[in-house]
Parts: C-alpha cells; structure tokens; sequence
C-alpha cells in the first residue's frame, strides 16, 4: 500500500502538549524542537530536535520545511518522509544497512560539529558576556508572524 502525500500545520508553541493532535507539526522555538503524530498514523509521538546537527527547519511566513527526512527506524512501522511546504511527501525506505550507515554518517557528523564548535581557552574568556539566544530570538519573530 502506498501511503497518501497529506498536509501538516504547523503551530508554534513554548511547550510541547502531552496529546499531539493528528496533522499538526508542533514547533518550539524555546526548547529548539518540533513534535508531531508520526505521519503513517502508528500513533507514535515523533521528535525533532533543531539543530545543525541534526533537523533544520525553514520557514517562509507560510508554510515550514524540515530536512532531512524523518525515518523512524526504532518505531515499527519504520516510516520515512519528507516536511516540505507543509506537506508530507513519503520517501523510499531504507535497508538496515542503510540505517546503519546514515547513523555513522550522523555520529560522525555530530563529533566533527562539536569538535569545531569548542572554543578555546583564549576565545572563551573573550565570550564571557553571552550574545543572547538568537534561536530563541528568530522563533519568537517567527510565532508572531504566524499569529497576524
């Protein structure tokens, strides 16, 4: 069975609900995650850290993009998809092998991120006076527009 392309509505929160309602992509920008239903209807609550590490999201005042794609591989129904334009679009699944190999791919991604992220001794002395949260910052901007 191929499942049906289907629409998700994002809405900006501080915190993410306990129930998540079926078709709503939840966002945080305080807490810099997303939430939502995992789309094939299994029921599972699927969280999205934002991060550059791990999802990306982009919003243009009308509908959001997430990349990568989400793959529940630890769910049993091991969905995989795409967010884009608001839309859920169903990607190819993948082998173990794969998913084995896009974790490396990731933990690598991830230690060589941090690594370069580190700064040094000189360097945080001189970041003593913190620059604020400029996540925080562009969610908050981001809610707003969202409301008008």
């Amino acid at each position: 069975m191929t499942p049906v392309e289907m629409e998700i509505t994002p809405r900006f929160v501080e915190f993410i609900p306990k129930d998540l309602e079926e078709g709503v992509l939840y966002i945080s920008g305080e807490y810099a995650t997303t939430a939502h239903p995992c789309a094939c209807g299994c029921g599972e609550k699927v969280v999205l850290p934002l991060h550059p590490t791990d999802w990306r999201l982009k919003f243009d005042g009308k509908a959001i993009t997430i990349r990568p794609s989400v793959g529940n591989w630890g769910f049993p129904c091991r969905s995989h998809y795409l967010i884009t334009d608001n839309r859920i679009e169903w990607a190819v699944d993948w082998t173990d092998d794969q998913i084995a190999a896009g974790r490396r791919r990731d933990t690598r991604r991830k230690s060589s991120w941090h690594a370069k992220a580190l700064p040094s001794p000189a360097e945080h002395t001189k970041r003593a006076v913190p620059q604020g949260n400029w996540l925080l910052r562009l969610f908050q901007r981001m809610k707003n527009w969202s409301r008008k």
